[in-house]
């Protein structure tokens, strides 16, 4: 331990930033960087476990903290196989005054956006089992009424061993909570055409698009839709999935997107079999299930795993949903920097009774 830590704590440094946390944690090495700050890999001695440490320097913008709050928030209500474990939060100073937090998770492996642009073969058995633990994930997610809108290869985390953990719920809603239209920052790729075309309210079915995408991309080693913009996004989706009714496109607000798509030349919808001619058949009957535009006709994540393709996974008995609904009520707090990191503080309190 460095000298210069303070009592009970150990310090080491990260490029330019520094570490001060509890000297159960050892450090091992650096493992990721993001506008947050560094994450590392740490042995948890308490629990004599490895585990991740992303540490997190507190800035002046309001939108950032409360991102940090429902991300904490989050992960310390959600107790799931499939998404990301929170085991402690540290603050320092240890005061509600303080500068820097530490995030302490499971430690995996890699995510799937690594896996996918590597060469490691990818079976279906493979494709199966990761899309079985994302949809269990999202359903246990969904049924506590929270949407991730933020589902992505980079936050889905796995191991060697094939086990996955859904991370990255910064920007998880409420379901049927209106949305400002300057919020949607989520990742375009993986957006449903009702997020793409500036919908302000939508549902939990925008992330089984997202899952579809990447069901696609697991499928194929390339995205579905790598679009520019919304109308690039349109004119994608028209020629994978063909022209599209008047009756499937109702939740559009913009008469602009509307015009435009009603004046795309017709189209035939793609097979899913010519993009994915080694794919498993039934494979490709569940993702024309997930991958559909009218938000109504989009399976759930329940009726997902109920499909055949998953015969030899799926187990309802296996399948926990949430024992309550997520409370939001902390998004209506008063919207100062001060009063949300208040709110991190008493969150942080609950490790260290």
């Amino acid at each position: 331990m460095d000298e210069t830590a303070p009592e009970g704590k150990t310090k080491f440094t990260i490029g330019d930033s520094t570490f001060i946390i509890d000297n159960r944690y050892e450090f091992l090495k650096i493992i990721g960087r993001s506008a947050w700050g560094f994450a590392v890999s740490a042995i948890d001695h308490k629990i004599n476990s490895r585990v991740s440490i992303k540490k997190i320097t507190t800035e002046e913008d309001l939108d950032e903290v409360k991102n940090i709050l429902r991300e904490i928030k989050l992960l310390n209500f959600f107790n799931h196989e499939n998404i990301i474990k929170m085991y402690n939060i540290e603050l320092y100073p240890d005061t509600r005054n303080y500068n820097d937090l530490y995030i302490v998770t499971d430690l995996m492996e890699a995510d799937l956006h690594r896996v996918i642009r590597s060469e490691i073969e990818l079976t279906n058995e493979h494709i199966q089992y990761l899309m079985y633990q994302l949809l269990r994930g999202v359903l246990h997610m969904h049924s506590a009424d929270v949407i991730h809108w933020d589902l992505k290869p980079s936050n889905v985390l796995i191991n060697s061993n094939c086990d996955l953990k859904i991370s990255g719920f910064k920007l998880a809603k409420e379901c049927g909570k209106a949305v400002k239209i300057d919020e949607w920052i989520c990742a375009r790729w993986y957006r449903s055409p009702e997020l793409m075309l500036n919908c302000s309210v939508f549902t939990k079915k925008a992330d089984i698009w997202s899952c579809g995408s990447i069901f696609a991309e697991l499928l194929g080693r390339s995205p579905l839709f790598p679009c520019k913009d919304s109308v690039d996004f349109l004119w994608c989706i028209t020629q994978l999935l063909g022209t599209t009714s008047p009756d499937d496109i109702f939740f559009i607000d913009s008469p602009a997107a509307e015009t435009y798509i009603a004046n795309l030349p017709d189209k035939e919808k793609t097979s899913w079999s010519s993009l994915y001619p080694n794919a498993d058949p039934l494979a490709l009957d569940l993702l024309d299930k997930m991958i559909v535009i009218n938000p109504e006709k989009r399976w759930a994540a329940s009726h997902c795993l109920e499909h055949p393709y998953f015969k030899d996974l799926h187990d309802i008995e296996d399948e926990p949903l949430a024992s309550e609904s997520f409370n939001w009520d902390f998004e209506n707090c008063e919207p100062s920097i001060g009063a949300v990191k208040n709110l991190i503080y008493e969150e942080a309190s609950k490790f260290h009774h």
